[in-house]
């Protein structure tokens, strides 16, 4: 199984949460790719799971300037696609993730597991929960 992992981070606690997950992944069987939005494109979506990870940006948004270009740029070839998400907060209560994950459903994305969010950087039982993500997505 082939699962690419794409993602935004500013403060480095998403890119956390996707090293983790992709280690849960790797424990799982799974061949995992890690990059980094800015070196994505819409070849990416030849996997398996493509799990999109991005932060709650000001008013519980996705990250505008790369982010939320790359998710339009895919928005049309997600269909039948097993999309995982997940991002860290630092406020709110995850309406930038219920939001997301409607939107990819809505554009027919099957999402392999409910959306992940951390508070701030993940530690502890956080950290577990991003290797189990990636464990789950990886089934």
């Amino acid at each position: 199984m082939q699962i690419n992992i794409i993602y935004w981070s500013g403060t480095g606690n998403t890119e956390a949460m996707a090293n983790l997950i992709a280690e849960g992944a790797q424990g799982a069987g799974a061949n995992v790719t890690v990059k980094n939005v800015a070196e994505a494109s819409a070849n990416d979506l030849a996997c398996d799971v493509l799990a999109l990870g991005c932060p709650s940006m000001g008013a519980e948004v996705l990250e505008e300037s790369e982010f939320e270009p790359f998710v339009e740029s895919i928005e049309g070839g997600v269909s039948g696609k097993r999309i995982a998400l997940f991002g860290s907060y630092g406020w709110g209560d995850g309406e930038w993730m219920r939001d997301w994950s409607a939107r990819m459903e809505a554009a027919g994305a099957v999402l392999a597991a409910e959306g992940l969010i951390v508070n701030e950087a993940p530690s502890g039982e956080a950290e577990q929960q991003c290797k189990s993500f990636g464990t789950a997505i990886a089934k």
